[in-house]
């Protein structure tokens, strides 16, 4: 198996666990000190519930992509252009810096190292496609 298989599956497996914490969020779960720097502590109000269930849709279709753009999963749309991954990659750059520099320690704890694993396995992804 490559480097590049290993990183894709890891990467959608890391990401199944915060697609399921968002679901998690959204009905309901009292953890909103662990999310969106703490401004929420407890039960979301339901405008952020909503948010975290476009956010779990949205890491969903992310980690679509990166399996499409390892070769595990056909898209309906072809190859995934290599940008798109760098992309992604950028994006969880910019999330890592935010969860480093969050007020909220146990975001800090979890999340930025979740994020960051999410970043390396990407990065595998895109130098390997």
């Amino acid at each position: 198996m490559s480097a590049e298989t290993v990183a894709a599956i890891l990467f959608a497996v890391v990401t199944g666990f915060v697609v399921i914490f968002q679901l998690a969020l959204a009905l309901g779960a009292p953890w909103g000190s662990y999310a969106m720097g703490g401004a929420f502590p407890g039960k979301y109000p339901p405008a952020m519930r909503v948010a975290a269930l476009v956010q779990a849709l949205i890491l969903g279709a992310i980690a679509f992509v990166v399996l499409s753009a390892a070769g595990l999963v056909a898209a309906p749309w072809g190859a995934t252009p290599d940008w798109v991954v760098w992309t992604i990659g950028g994006l969880l750059g910019i999330g890592l810096v935010l969860n480093l520099i969050t007020p909220s320690a146990g975001e800090r704890r979890i999340w930025a190292p979740t994020v960051g694993m999410m970043l390396v396995c990407v990065l595998v992804v895109a130098l390997g496609s």
